[in-house]
């Protein structure tokens, strides 16, 4: 009878542990990829598909709303859904629902069919980025993050450049369905990997579920997400706006009550009071309002003030997505680790800021180049602040709280990006945008530099949480200097 020595389980032990730390990052990076590209992949289609199904553009933006929302009202279950049912059995059916629904909108004959379809995909939306986060900070040790969030961060600034690239390709040249089938083999790779790499991990069947939580926090977020994402085209002053803020706002302070008195919280409020995570949490949500902001007001900027199609949009926008990339690898290879998380955090924003509000002078230059490389700095600065957030966020939250805290962190990134959106098609609005123009002189291009600056000026308020970092609280975080 042979005896398998010590060593060779110990080492047997960290080949499967590293093999599940690869697979957690691959499934969820493909997983974050797939649903914040959904956001602006589908944007580029919308013209089309009212066309399509001969409905005006006021009610095909129905299209875009529904899956906001969608994802807004799910995201509160998704933590305590892992928890419940274990991280690789909800994040792979989370998966399975979105690319499955996308297949469903690829097929829709009417438009009522697509939005119901686009709530089903954003269901499936809102449970795979808390899930996959929690699994994350589970399977990767805390002097690993920054490592890990360099590569997140990445698909984050990727995706929502290849939205319109992409979009702009499948629908000018194959139709709009394929905005939609696009996600069916990433999805179906993501899942057919994870089920074959991802370790079962254990479920917490002791807790039980929040409903009182879950529907107050469901119908706040969701109606508060409605009210941002109409607010711009409905009018902030139009009555279901107003309704849907206001419901919103009650619906949310209700739940704030509720889940300060529950037990097990679907959303942990007292979570708050963790000073470290709740300073990189503000900061994340504030750097997506300005960073997502500037991004659509570009968008807009080059299609109807510079007179370029959605592909060479997308293409001129691209810079950024490469400034993000090379400053995320910056960050966890250099100045996490130099600097460390309070002032890498105030850099980047201060960095973030300038060049963002610099594009408002880069827009009236003659040449994109100037746009262009204004974009990659941008973009250096972006990396820093995702980097330093996700890395110091979770430092001093424990290994059982951290399904509760993706939650929080995911609906703040989520609601700064609606909120980003919004804030600039307002201020486009109140200035008056121009119509379409080919010509793109200066002259006309106020509306879009006051939202740049307006961008900048929200992106710069992250500074204030940043602040509020101490570098002590992230300690374990910061990775050992190497030996030469």
């Amino acid at each position: 009878m042979s005896v398998t020595a010590p060593s060779t389980l110990v080492a047997a032990a960290d080949r499967r542990a590293a093999r599940h730390k690869t697979a957690v990052a691959v499934v969820y990076v493909a997983a974050i990829f797939l649903s914040t590209m959904d956001t602006t992949i589908v944007n580029v289609a919308l013209p089309t598909i009212g066309r399509a199904y001969h409905v005006p553009t006021a009610s095909v933006d129905s299209v875009s709303i529904s899956y906001l929302v969608s994802l807004a009202v799910f995201v509160p279950a998704s933590g305590w859904l892992g928890d419940r049912f274990g991280g690789k059995r909800t994040l792979l059916t989370a998966v399975a629902v979105f690319t499955a629904s996308s297949a469903l909108c690829g097929i829709a004959g009417s438009l009522g069919e697509l939005v119901a379809f686009r709530i089903l995909q954003g269901a499936g939306g809102g449970m795979l980025a808390s899930v996959g986060m929690a699994m994350l900070l589970r399977a990767y040790r805390q002097e690993e993050r920054v490592r890990v969030s360099s590569v997140l961060t990445m698909a984050i600034a990727l995706a929502p450049t290849a939205g319109p690239v992409l979009g702009g390709l499948l629908v000018t040249d194959l139709s709009w369905r394929w905005v939609f089938y696009v996600n069916i083999p990433i999805g179906i790779f993501a899942c057919i990997y994870g089920g074959l790499r991802l370790e079962k991990d254990h479920d917490l069947r002791g807790e039980h579920f929040d409903v009182a939580g879950f529907v107050l926090s469901a119908g706040g977020l969701g109606s508060a997400m409605y009210g941002i994402s109409a607010g711009p085209g409905h009018g902030w002053t139009s009555t279901p706006v107003l309704a849907a803020l206001s419901a919103g706002l009650v619906l949310l302070v209700a739940m704030a009550v509720v889940e300060l008195r529950s037990p097990a919280p679907v959303i942990d409020i007292r979570l708050a009071r963790d000073r470290l995570f709740t300073a990189c949490s503000a900061a994340m949500t504030l750097e997506s309002v300005g960073f997502l902001g500037a991004l659509f007001v570009l968008s807009l900027y080059y299609q109807n003030g510079r007179g370029l199609s959605a592909l060479a949009s997308g293409l001129s926008t691209a810079p950024e997505a490469l400034g993000v990339m090379c400053g995320s690898q910056l960050a966890s290879r250099l100045l996490y680790r130099r600097l460390g998380p309070r002032r890498h955090l105030i850099v980047g924003t201060l960095a973030s800021s300038i060049f963002m509000g610099l594009l408002a002078a880069a827009s009236g230059a003659h040449s994109l180049w100037w746009i262009r490389g204004d974009l990659v700095l941008m973009g250096l600065g972006v990396g820093q602040v995702f980097v330093a957030t996700q890395a110091a966020a979770f430092a001093t939250i424990p290994p059982r709280s951290s399904g509760r805290a993706s939650t929080m962190f995911n609906v703040g990134r989520r609601l700064g990006g609606a909120l980003g959106v919004a804030v600039a098609t307002t201020s486009l609005v109140l200035v008056g945008m121009p119509a379409k123009s080919s010509s793109g002189s200066s002259g006309d291009l106020a509306a879009y530099q006051v939202a740049f600056l307006v961008a900048a000026a929200a992106n710069l308020l992250a500074l204030w949480p940043a602040l509020y970092v101490r570098d002590e609280q992230a300690l374990s975080t910061v990775p050992a200097p190497r030996r030469a």
